[in-house]
């Protein structure tokens, strides 16, 4: 019995080390809450956060100062540090269950901005809370149709998808997201879609968030952190955290890479699989487009082959790939003006730049991107690409060009340098030759309207296009002449407007066109009165195209054989001009009283110049001077005080010429002999344009 009582007794405690024992343990679940309240309260941001997550539907919203508050915490981390991706999870529950209510949803929607990466869940819950039909219909609807324009391709447009959205459109009305997906149902089911629909629809889908893409920038420049890869849905590159950022990779041209199932029964060939242009078109049809619209700009034969089937959702699907890309990589976030990002965009540009030319026309896309990015670009960031793809901007009617293409271009032009000047004024000139060249492929089909594109079904009248065409050349006309003036008759620039007007005098005879505009005085004189001989012979070469388009002009004229007529006051400017020229090159009389060049005898008289009537003859005009001085020592080396005059006399001015006529200026020849009957015979270039060098 002792024995038991003391192995009892061993079991067994006094009652004052129970007291401590329990006063013990309570201390500690003191210790422990203190230190969780101070934990919470050195962490408000998490207590925040899991406040959000417990909101059940029904949480009344209107005057709940704690939804207020912690709502208030997680932004306020939000924008100045992003969030981490378990919350943007969290956070995104909250805003499109509606637990919150709708304000609040829109308001969760704009701070979601990830310190890192979204995960893959969160982007899986968004796309299940749209298909639940909780939200309302005006806030969910436009993001569902923006969706499933991305996704939808021809096999899937059936006609209970149409008549659900013709049904929505019903209540709707017709609202521009449900136009452009019922657009792209048309081009794939013109059948099933019987609806008149605009030919273009640019803003379907409008860009809600680029304030989110700010405040997205902010952060991560404050972060400056390595942003770690989440399968493709990393928001960052790894280099440069401070400088501005392609984490989407819009300008790498994708890969080709098929959308379609590779155990599917159809019978298909992906253009991945191509290897030549034969098996293209051994196989046209039965290719099927890659996933990625964009990769076809990188592949000759994916060009070759979007050229041959002229298929309309493919260049609507290409467009909305490439003017998202510009959109996003060079309006949204501008290039910084690193060596990296520059040379990345100029390869991007360049690869576009190649499939228009080898498409022989521009993306609609382009064009777009292209006349807002003309209001906010500098003249100097990628001006060779941004100038090529300028001019290969389609005819467009002349009241949007104004507004478009003009006045952005007049501000950059006035405010930059020479070379500027030269390179705007080239580029208009390709463009002209473009629309020209446009217009003679119609005018030879036969057509009396002319197409605009060729995945288009705008169309523009003759007279239209006439207007257009007259509207760029005046536009010209006055850039050359202002910019003559301010740059003090740059030879470059002078050379330039001289090669945009050779282009100019023959739109008649060259290109069909029965349109003839004179260059104005700004452009006439200084180029007639020019000290470089290049642009004195390219002045006679355009004078005497000018004449052969307008006596061709005439003679139909007075056949009857065409509908337009050349205005008089042109012929009237022409020979204004052919009088000035031919009076001071060959007659040795500059000065006509009455002309645009008269000058007072008083004020010639001060200039202390002898016989100034001649100073612009073919001997002592200043672009030809040196040549006369060459000539005359070949005539009479042994003579030590040279007389010009007597170049002019017997039977030396017909050798000098030859030997002027010989040096090359192939345009003065063919204007001295077309309107003074004098010239090389031997060396006259009847239809040659002049040679850049003497």
């Amino acid at each position: 019995m002792a024995d038991l009582s003391n192995l009892a007794g061993l079991g067994s405690e006094p009652s004052g080390q129970i007291d401590s024992s329990v006063s013990s343990a309570s201390n500690r679940s003191l210790r422990l809450a203190e230190k969780e309240k101070r934990k919470g309260e050195a962490d408000p941001f998490g207590l925040a956060v899991k406040y959000l997550s417990q909101v059940e539907a029904g949480t009344v919203v209107r005057g709940n100062d704690e939804l207020e508050r912690n709502m208030v915490r997680v932004e306020t981390v939000a924008l100045s540090k992003g969030l981490p991706p378990e919350v943007i999870t969290v956070l995104l529950d909250l805003a499109l269950s509606l637990n919150a209510g709708t304000a609040n949803c829109t308001r969760v929607l704009k701070f979601l901005i990830p310190a890192t990466v979204v995960p893959q869940e969160a982007i899986v819950k968004g796309v299940s809370w749209l298909c639940v039909g909780k939200m309302p219909m005006n806030a969910q609807c436009p993001f569902i149709c923006h969706l499933l324009y991305l996704l939808t391709m021809r096999e899937h447009v059936h006609p209970y998808r149409v008549r659900k959205l013709l049904d929505i459109q019903a209540k709707m009305g017709r609202q521009p997201f449900l136009t452009q997906l019922l657009a792209l149902y048309k081009v794939f089911r013109p059948d099933l879609v019987t609806l008149s629909l605009p030919s273009r629809v640019r803003t379907g889908f409008k860009n809600h968030n680029s304030t989110w893409k700010v405040a997205l920038s902010a952060v991560q420049r404050k972060n400056k952190g390595a942003v770690l890869v989440d399968q493709s849905l990393s928001l960052d590159v790894k280099e440069k955290p401070s400088s501005r950022k392609r984490k989407l990779h819009h300008l790498a041209i994708p890969p080709l890479t098929s959308a379609f199932d590779s155990n599917s029964s159809k019978k298909v060939l992906r253009l991945q699989e191509l290897r030549s242009f034969k098996e293209l078109l051994e196989n046209i049809h039965n290719i099927e487009l890659p996933a990625q619209m964009g990769s076809l700009l990188g592949s000759a034969l994916a060009l070759h082959y979007l050229d041959c089937v002229q298929d309309e959702s493919a260049f609507l699907r290409l467009n909305f790939w490439l003017g998202h890309s510009l959109q996003e990589e060079f309006l949204l976030c501008p290039v910084d003006g690193s060596s990296d990002n520059t040379s990345e965009a100029c390869r991007f540009l360049s690869t576009i730049l190649f499939s228009q030319q080898f498409l022989q026309e521009g993306f609609s896309s382009t064009e777009s991107f292209l006349y807002k990015f003309l209001s906010v670009w500098d003249g100097c960031l990628l001006r060779p690409q941004i100038l090529d793809l300028l001019s290969d901007i389609p005819l467009m009617p002349s009241f949007y060009m104004h507004k478009l293409l003009f006045e952005p271009l007049k501000q950059l032009y006035f405010t930059s340098t020479v070379f500027f000047k030269c390179s705007v004024i080239e580029c208009l000139n390709s463009m002209l030759v473009k629309w020209l060249t446009w217009h003679s492929v119609s005018a030879s089909e036969g057509g009396l309207d002319i197409s605009l594109n060729s995945n288009s079904s705008m169309t523009m009248t003759l007279s239209g296009f006439m207007d257009s065409v007259m509207e760029l050349v005046r536009f010209v006309g006055l850039l050359a002449s202002e910019g003559l003036r301010l740059e003090s008759c740059h030879v470059l620039l002078l050379n330039q407007t001289l090669a945009f007007y050779e282009t100019v005098c023959d739109m008649f005879l060259k290109f069909s066109l029965p349109l003839i505009i004179m260059p104005p005085a700004g452009v006439f004189y200084p180029a007639l009165f020019a000290t470089d001989s290049v642009s004195v012979d390219r002045l006679g070469y355009i004078m005497y195209r000018y004449r052969k388009n307008l006596t061709l002009a005439k003679k139909q004229e007075q056949q009857r054989e065409q509908t337009f007529h050349i205005s008089r006051n042109t012929y009237k400017e022409f020979n204004r001009n052919l009088q000035a020229m031919v009076n001071s090159m060959w007659n040795s009389w500059w000065c006509v009283p009455g002309s645009d060049i008269e000058i007072d005898k008083d004020l010639i008289a001060l200039s202390k110049v002898a016989e100034p009537w001649c100073r612009f003859d073919l001997i002592h005009h200043p672009a030809l001077f040196s040549y006369a001085i060459e000539f005359h020592q070949r005539c009479w080396p042994e003579r030590k005080i040279v007389d010009l005059g007597s170049i002019k006399t017997g039977k030396y001015w017909n050798w000098y010429m030859e030997f002027l006529f010989n040096q090359g200026f192939y345009g003065l020849n063919n204007f001295i002999q077309t309107n003074t009957g004098h010239g090389s015979t031997l060396n006259s270039q009847e239809d040659g344009q002049p040679k850049s060098q003497p």
